[in-house]
Parts: structure tokens; sequence; C-alpha cells
């Protein structure tokens, strides 16, 4: 009898096996659309033997519980290329709005010509209006061309400025928003720190475990992280220059505060870790390029060509003499430095017979100085380059740039689209694989208790055995 009570065991158990495990394909299909879900599937484990007279019996199986199948080297590949990719996909967003500053032309969905404008066409502009003048000196109305010439090139120097530093304040601004969703990610981990360590230290979490992934697939969309592997099944979190977001069931907050006006990140003891954040992976490390890196380059660039080009040409109208005769003046107001001076370029120069179009010394009639104000054009006035040459090289380095950038972003796109598909083969869901898995479970669970049958049968018999009368 303890042979067929035996046999009874492991029938039982069977049933109960078979039964969790078909709970778990009920879950996985349950969840097959579920974000974040990784598939489950039963863990079997033969049960412990038994020894009856000298001779060793199974005991059947035993279920240990559900595993998720989750590859953490994938998945913390694809959280670091989320990093890389959120970086570029930022910084790629700000530069191509920056890059329609210098726009240099204008197409309506209407007609499919483009008229020219912008700083390029106002330094031809002012050029030619100088070239004009140096054949016909004595013509107010040529010397009043030059004065408005150099006024659309100031105005478009200055709208160029203020418009970069709109952007620079737009990203500081987007910058500064992140922080609270930082925060908010960083103490969700830590509470589910808190619970899988206290539920499973040394076990799959399951879903807890697809929740935290979950967060910290958020968090490096946002900010570049590192992340180290805990006792207990937890994990402590850093940026990637090393300041601490999380350490088991701990969150440490980020702050900011504006430092000259500029918004800078802070860690939980009040060290500024903007440098370490910038370009460093998420949104932010792609927004804090753009701020700190990008655009400043740009406004640099800017200054100069306006400071260098208004710098000569009020040195040669200097040399000349005006339609009176007397020594020329300064056309642009200027800074005492480059710093600024797209900003701050501006036309001076009211009266159009101030305007030196003659060579001192001579009369009205000359047009010579005109003619050396008309040469700077051709001259490597900007950082030993020609203004026209100096700003088409600039255009083309933010075109080069925001290409760079693109082709980055979108090889980033693949590789996280890929690791995303690996991953999805190995955690997904598929409801035909969950449909064969429920076939061969009902077809185990069916001959279990078949077993209680057949097992029954045995009993019976043996209690029958001598007995006149059938015992059921």
């Amino acid at each position: 009898m303890a042979s067929i009570g035996t046999a009874f065991n492991i029938a039982t158990g069977a049933l109960e096996a078979d039964q969790a495990a078909l709970s778990i394909v009920s879950n996985n299909v349950a969840n097959a659309n579920t974000t974040g879900y990784t598939r489950e599937v039963p863990v079997w484990q033969m049960a412990d033997s038994i020894q009856i007279n000298g001779i060793t019996y199974g005991d059947g199986v035993n279920m240990t519980g559900p595993q998720s199948q989750r590859s953490p080297v994938l998945q913390q590949s694809l959280d670091q290329q989320t990093q890389a990719q959120s970086d570029s996909a930022a910084r790629l967003s700000a530069l191509q709005q920056v890059q329609g500053v210098f726009s240099s032309s204008i197409s309506t969905s209407s007609s499919s010509t483009s008229s020219t404008v912008g700083i390029s066409q106002d330094l031809s502009s002012f050029f030619s209006a100088w070239s004009a003048l140096e054949a016909n000196p004595t013509q107010t109305s040529l010397r009043q061309g030059v004065l408005s010439a150099a006024a659309n090139l100031t105005s478009d120097f200055n709208s160029a400025a203020q418009q970069l530093s709109s952007q620079a304040a737009s990203v500081d601004h987007q910058s500064a928003g992140l922080v609270t969703q930082i925060n908010n990610l960083t103490a969700q981990i830590a509470k589910l720190n808190t619970q899988i360590s206290s539920q499973s230290p040394n076990s799959d979490a399951g879903s807890l475990e697809d929740a935290r992934a979950t967060a910290i697939s958020q968090l490096s969309a946002l900010v570049g992280v590192n992340q180290i592997q805990n006792q207990g099944n937890s994990l402590t979190l850093t940026t990637t220059s090393g300041a601490v977001l999380v350490s088991g069931s701990q969150s440490f907050a980020l702050s900011s505060g504006l430092v000259n006006g500029v918004t800078h990140f802070f860690d939980s003891n009040n060290n500024d870790i903007t440098a370490g954040l910038t370009g460093a992976g998420g949104s932010l490390g792609g927004l804090l390029t753009v701020r700190d890196q990008d655009i400043p380059q740009m406004q640099s660039a800017l200054d100069t060509l306006a400071y260098s080009l208004g710098s000569a040409v009020n040195t040669q109208n200097e040399a000349g003499s005006d339609a009176s005769g007397n020594p020329g003046t300064a056309i642009f107001s200027l800074p005492t430095s480059a710093t600024g001076a797209a900003t701050q370029i501006s036309v001076i120069m009211t009266d159009p017979n101030k305007v030196a179009a003659a060579a001192s010394g001579d009369g009205s009639q000359n047009g010579s100085n005109a003619t050396a104000v008309a040469n700077l054009a051709t001259q490597q006035i900007v950082s030993g380059d020609t203004p026209t040459n100096y700003y088409s090289a600039f255009m083309t380095s933010l075109g080069s740039l925001v290409s760079d950038v693109q082709s980055q972003n979108s090889f980033q796109q693949a590789s996280v689209t890929q690791l995303q598909n690996q991953i999805g083969s190995l955690s997904g869901v598929s409801l035909n694989e969950e449909a064969a898995s429920l076939e061969t479970l009902e077809q185990a669970y069916q001959a279990a208790s078949k077993t209680f049958t057949v097992l029954s049968n045995v009993m019976t018999a043996a209690l029958n055995l001598g007995v006149s009368t059938s015992y059921a």
C-alpha cells in the first residue's frame, strides 16, 4: 500500500504542478499587450526521492515558481542605447530650431521659387551699395543706400543674436523641467528596490522587476545612468559622472538653481554636476550640449563676423573724407571686444553726407574710398577669411553638425529597435507559443487525472481479493 500511496502523491503533485503552470500561461496571455511585461515560464523540479526497503523511488515533480524570461545584459544594453539615442534626439531637435534662425531662403507652398534673405544677402547688398556709390559719390540717394544697407545688416545681426539667446533660454527651461521627472522616477525605483528585496531577495521578482526595468528605461531617456547590482536583488543607480541617484531603498534627489542666470544641476550633497551631465546621455545631456557648447560656438562666430566687419568698415571710412571734405567717422557702434558684438552692433551715422566716399584730401567728386570699402568684401578681414566666405563656412559647419547628429541619431535608433526586437523575441508573449504550451499542459493534466482512475481500479482489485462481494 505504501507504493500505491506514493503513486497517489505523485499524481497529486503532477495535478498541482500542471494547474500552477496553466495559471502562468493564462497570466501570459492576459498580459500579452501589457507594456514592459516579461513572459514567465514554469520551473519544474524533481521532488526528493524516497527509499522503501532499500529501493529508491521517485516522488514526482514540484513547480518552484514562475521564472521571467529576461536578459539583464540585453536590458542594460537597451538602456545604454536609449540614453545615447535620447541625447542625440534632444540635441537634434534643438539644433534644427537653431538652424532655422539662419535659413538662407524662404519657400512657400504656393510657389516653387525662393527669395534669399538674411545675413548672407545683407552682406552682398551692403558691399554692392558701396560699389554703386564709388561710381557716383555725389548722389545723396546712393549715400543713403549705404546707410540703409548697413541698417539692414545690423538688424539681421541683432535678430539672429536675439533668436540664439531665445533658443538658449528655451533649452535651459526644458532642461530645468526634467529634474522633477528624474526625481519621481528615482523615488519609484527605490521603492521597487525595497519591495523586491523584501519579497524576492534571491530569486526572480516577476512583475516587480518588470516595473523597475520600465522605470529605469524611462529614467535612461532623461539622463545618463550607470547600474550596479546589489545583494538582495536591489540596484544602485548613479549618473555617468558618479552622482548617486538610487542606492537600495534610498533615492537621492537632484536639484537645480541659477548660476549667472543659467540653470545648473546639483546632487544631493549640493555639488554642481552640470558639466558631468552635459553630453552624458538622456534628453538632459543633449539639451545641455546645445545650451553650453553648440549655441555659444554659434554666438561666438556671429560676434566675430559682426565685430571684424564693423571694425574694418569703420577704420576704412575714417580714413576717407565725407561730402564736406571732413575726415570720415565711424558708421557702426561696436563694443570694445567681439563678445556680444552681434547683439550690440548698430548704425550710428545718420547723415548720408558723412559717408566718406572720397579718399582723404580729395574732392567730393572722388570715390576711391568707396572703392576701398567695397573691396573689403574680397579681403580676409574676418579670422583670415573674407566676410562672405566666413559666413558661408559658418553655415556649412552648422549644416554639417545637424547632419552628423541626425545620422548619429538614426544609427542609435536602429540599434534601439534591434535590441527591442531581441528582447521581444526572448521576453515577449507569443500567443502561438502560449497556445502550444496550453495544449501540452492540458494533456499532462489529463494524464495525471487518468492516473487516479488507474490507481483506483488497482486498489479496488486489491480490496476484492478473496471477497465474494465486490468492493467499489
